[in-house]
């Protein structure tokens, strides 16, 4: 008679981080169930319309050893019409499924937050570490710190283990966002102003993100109930170096030409663009050595997150 395997629930699995994790996860010899919005015809789906304060995740949960939750709102075209939406989905939403869980009988909980709790960027102070004052940035950003702080109080009066996750950009291939307006601008040979941007920036490949998901699910903390962890490629980049590598991977030539930085942030702000100024002008340098600690190691370098995500999507 075969040995059952162990099972765990995903929600979010068909996004682009559980396109990738779920896979994993199941060649880790994990049986996978994705909570899915609609049907999908695949017989390890769980159908899970909504997720909200009453989502019903009964059936959903039965037999289940963990949870790694993926799903969350994370844009909305007017955030300032949005704050209910945040809070039912990111807050209530998550908090009630790690109740349910708990209730269930699941013994492990990872919750993939986000690194944009620390703020969007450490310009001229230390790299960013789990143990810091939490600074969130926007209504996404301040609903996962809300969504940590709640499961942290889960942990302290349950017996589920709980692991936070907090990535920086994650990149590959399915990537949305600035990965994939970088990607586009470099395949068609668009100049960009960032020859002059002198920051540091942590990124994090999906493998690595999967991979560190699995460690966490295989090798859960024998004392503590509630860790988070900061997760990041090993190196730390200029915005202009990543453009070259993304280029280079691309077999592209990167059309880079410099522009003051002041005038450039001058610039993305009249246009509205912000958190793109955010994002690729600051600098955000994260200290990872707690997750280093667990005896995770990166499983692909950045060159080789690079390579993997434009192949997969024909760049």
């Amino acid at each position: 008679m075969s040995e059952r395997k162990p099972v765990v629930l995903v929600t979010g699995a068909s996004g682009f981080v559980g396109g990738h994790v779920v896979p994993a996860l199941a060649g880790a010899g994990w049986s996978v169930r994705r909570a899915v919005r609609s049907p999908e015809g695949g017989d390890d789906e769980t159908v899970i319309e909504t997720i909200g304060p009453d989502t019903d995740w009964h059936a959903a949960l039965e037999g289940v050893d963990a949870v790694v939750h993926l799903a969350a709102r994370v844009h909305h075209k007017h955030e300032e019409h949005a704050v209910q939406l945040y809070r039912n989905v990111n807050i209530a939403g998550t908090l009630h499924l790690a109740r349910s869980a708990s209730k269930a009988g699941v013994r492990q909980f990872i919750f993939v937050s986000t690194v944009l709790v620390h703020g969007r960027s450490n310009e001229g102070r230390a790299p960013f570490s789990e143990s810091d004052i939490l600074t969130p940035r926007g209504l996404y950003g301040m609903s996962k710190a809300a969504a940590e702080a709640g499961l942290r109080t889960l942990a302290r009066d349950g017996e589920m283990k709980i692991s936070v996750i907090r990535p920086p950009l994650v990149y590959g291939a399915g990537a949305k966002g600035n990965f994939a307006l970088l990607t586009r601008a470099v395949s068609i040979g668009l100049p960009l102003p960032f020859a002059a941007i002198r920051n540091h920036r942590a990124f994090l490949a999906v493998q690595n993100l999967s991979s560190f998901i699995l460690r966490r699910l295989s090798h859960p903390d024998p004392v503590s109930n509630f860790e988070i962890f900061l997760v990041a490629d090993k190196e730390q980049v200029s915005t202009p170096e990543f453009i070259e590598r993304l280029a280079r991977a691309s077999g592209k030539s990167p059309r880079l030409f410099g522009m003051p930085p002041d005038l450039l942030g001058m610039l993305l702000n009249a246009m509205g663009r912000q958190d793109t100024h955010d994002s690729l002008i600051g600098s955000l340098e994260l200290n990872v050595s707690k997750a280093f600690a667990t005896g995770w190691q990166p499983e692909v370098s950045l060159d080789e997150g690079l390579l993997l995500a434009l192949s997969a999507q024909g760049a």
